[in-house]
This record gives structure tokens, C-alpha cells and sequence, in this order.
């Protein structure tokens, strides 16, 4: 279990920009990401998603940054030159002060999986073992505490954007703002796509309206799946989602030419980030629900909610949440049956009492 307290030097911690990472490291990943052309091989790296390549590079970026403070880096070091066996001990001992054994096992693997794109000769089968190790000692945390069915969620929306039309005492700003966090709440609820595809919506394009409908319009290239997915607004959300357009939406842009994002930082009116969106959407649900609920966890909802109150049809959270394989939705049903089993079979007790 990690510990509950944070050293003063914890608190510094970073991850490195690829500018600061030493030279050869630089020059490394930089060949690994490199596209191929024509008939010109890309680098080992070219294949995987730009979303997969970046978290590769914040996490070695982490560990870099353990260096750095830890000894100081030499910008001519061989590229993952630092990946030792000491050095990651140590680095792994800090990380499980401040982090869940889930994340220290993934920084583990995935600063192994870019120390191999760096120095391929590398052999790293040490680490290997120790990742191993990490990966059988790692205890996910329950969801149980988190569990929100999506129609509240909806709700929860629906009431934020409710009170932010009605009440006149805040300024227009701070309730185009909670608007546009209920909207979040409502319209990801009613429609749980990912929230890389979620924070990017922009009009006109993956958000369309075609007459009194509105669409979210996904192209293959886009999702995960590699499959295109349309899906229309739900009615109810429509009126809500023109309002946010009309009314809320132009306060937010603060008078800027922005690039047609739905979602736009009360703050400067640009589009908000991955990071911002995930982040409005957490605080928001915990601030309505009392429930700290992170976007991915709308999926888990969804999955959960379609079980229990739609368990005639298997396959409708497959569909709703996009998955290639109605394998993958199995175990939010096998949860939501339990716990709808173990309401049933309370009551039936407290009948029989």
C-alpha cells in the first residue's frame, strides 16, 4: 500500500520535454517515430498511435526527471543509457510512494517498451522480470466506490444546466461555464464515447446537425476500433446542446476566432485540452454526485446500466460502447448482475423477516 505521505522533494516531480532528455535519447526516438516513405521503412515506433507514443515518451520523461534530480543527467549519455538496474530500483521505490501499484506496473512496462525503441540491442530481460513481478503484485481499485448508473449522471447534467439558466446572481461567464459542464456530464452519459474523441469534438465536422438532429460523426481514423461510428444525439439532449451553442458557447469564446471546438476554457476561450475536459468532468461529478467519476468510468456505467435494466438485450452496451468483441463488455455485466442479485435477494429477506 502506498504511503499516505509525500516527501518535500516528491513534490517537484515531472516529467522531462523531449528537448531536455539527453542528446543520443533525442536523436533515438526521434528515428524510432520516424514515418516511413515510399518504399523507405518507418522507424520502430511509426506504427503505434500517436496517443500510444506519447505516453511512452511522459513516462521515460519521469523517469528522467528521477535522474535529474536524483544525480543530475549528462546530455551525452547513450540513449537509454540510464535504464539500470539500480537506477530503476530506486526510481520505482519513488514511484510507489505516490502512485498505486496499477500505474507504478504500467510506468515499469512502458519505460521498458521505450527503452527497447531507443537501444533495440539493449537486452532488458532484468527488467523484464521485474515488471513481472510488478504485474502480479498489482491490485486494481475497486469501482465500487465510484459506481454511478449513467441515468443519473443524466440527471446530475441536466440539474447543473437547469440551475445555470435559472439562477441570475453568478456572472454570465461562471454559468456559461457550469453550463457547459453539465452539458459534459449529460451528453457523455447519454452517449459514452472515448474521451480522446469526446475532448475533440468540433462542429461542423464530428459534431454535425442535419435539420432539428444532431449527430457525432466519428471517422474510422479516428477511433480506436479503426471503424467509423455515427451516432445521433439523443432528443433530449438536443434543445440543451442549442442552447449551450446559442447562449453559452459565445460567452465562453470571449470574442476570439477559435477554431469551432464544442468544448472552450472559461478562462481564454481557446479549445480545451484532453487533460481539461477529463478534469471538468471528474470535479464536476463529484461535486453533484459526491462520487468522484473519471470519464472512463461513464463507459463502466454504461456497460453496468445496460445489464441491469436492459438484460434482454446482450448486446446493446457491445454496440453502445463500440467494442470489437462483446467479450470485453462481459465482466460490467457480470458485476452489475451481482450487485442487482444482491439488492433482490435483501429484499427478499427483509419479506421473509
Amino acid at each position: 500500500m502506498p504511503s499516505q505521505t509525500t516527501s518535500p522533494a516528491l513534490k517537484s516531480v515531472k516529467s522531462l520535454r523531449l528537448d531536455e532528455w539527453p542528446q543520443a535519447d533525442q536523436a533515438a526516438w526521434r528515428e524510432a517515430c520516424r514515418e516511413g516513405k515510399r518504399l523507405q521503412k518507418g522507424g520502430p515506433a511509426a506504427q503505434l498511435r500517436p496517443i500510444t507514443r506519447a505516453d511512452l515518451a511522459r513516462r521515460y520523461g519521469y523517469f528522467l526527471d528521477f535522474v535529474e534530480r536524483t544525480e543530475r543527467l549528462d546530455p551525452y549519455a547513450a540513449a537509454a543509457g540510464y535504464v539500470t538496474p539500480d537506477r530503476v530500483e530506486r526510481f520505482l521505490s519513488e514511484l510507489q510512494l505516490r502512485v498505486g501499484s496499477v500505474t507504478a506496473y504500467g510506468t515499469i512496462y512502458k519505460l521498458r517498451r521505450i527503452a527497447q525503441l531507443l537501444c533495440p540491442a539493449t537486452s532488458l530481460e532484468w527488467l523484464m522480470e521485474i515488471e513481472k513481478d510488478l504485474d502480479l503484485m498489482k491490485r486494481p481499485k475497486s469501482k465500487l466506490g465510484r459506481f454511478v448508473y449513467s441515468h443519473e449522471l443524466v440527471e446530475a447534467g441536466l440539474a447543473l444546466m437547469h440551475e445555470a439558466n435559472e439562477i441570475s446572481l453568478k456572472s454570465l461567464l461562471v454559468r456559461a461555464r457550469q453550463y457547459r459542464d453539465g452539458l459534459m456530464i449529460a451528453l457523455l452519459a447519454m452517449h459514452p464515447i472515448r474521451l480522446k474523441n469526446f475532448a475533440a469534438l468540433v462542429l461542423g465536422h464530428s459534431l454535425k446537425q442535419a435539420g432539428n438532429s444532431c449527430w457525432i460523426v466519428l471517422a474510422a481514423a479516428e477511433t480506436k476500433e479503426k471503424r467509423a461510428d455515427e451516432r445521433e444525439v439523443d432528443p433530449t439532449l438536443v434543445p440543451w446542446l442549442q442552447t449551450y451553442l446559442k447562449m453559452h458557447r459565445p460567452i465562453l469564446t470571449r470574442d476570439r476566432c477559435e477554431s469551432g471546438a464544442l468544448w472552450l476554457s472559461s478562462n481564454d476561450g481557446k479549445p480545451m485540452k484532453y487533460s481539461g475536459v477529463a478534469r471538468a468532468i471528474t470535479d464536476t461529478t463529484l461535486q453533484t454526485t459526491g462520487k468522484k467519476i473519471s470519464p472512463h468510468m461513464f463507459r463502466t456505467a454504461a456497460a453496468s446500466t445496460s445489464a441491469v435494466y436492459a438484460g434482454h438485450q446482450p448486446h446493446l452496451a457491445t454496440a453502445l460502447l463500440h467494442h470489437v468483441q462483446a467479450e470485453v463488455t462481459e465482466e460490467h455485466y457480470n458485476r452489475a448482475t451481482a450487485l442487482s442479485a444482491a439488492c433482490s435477494y435483501g429484499a427478499l429477506i427483509r419479506s421473509l423477516g
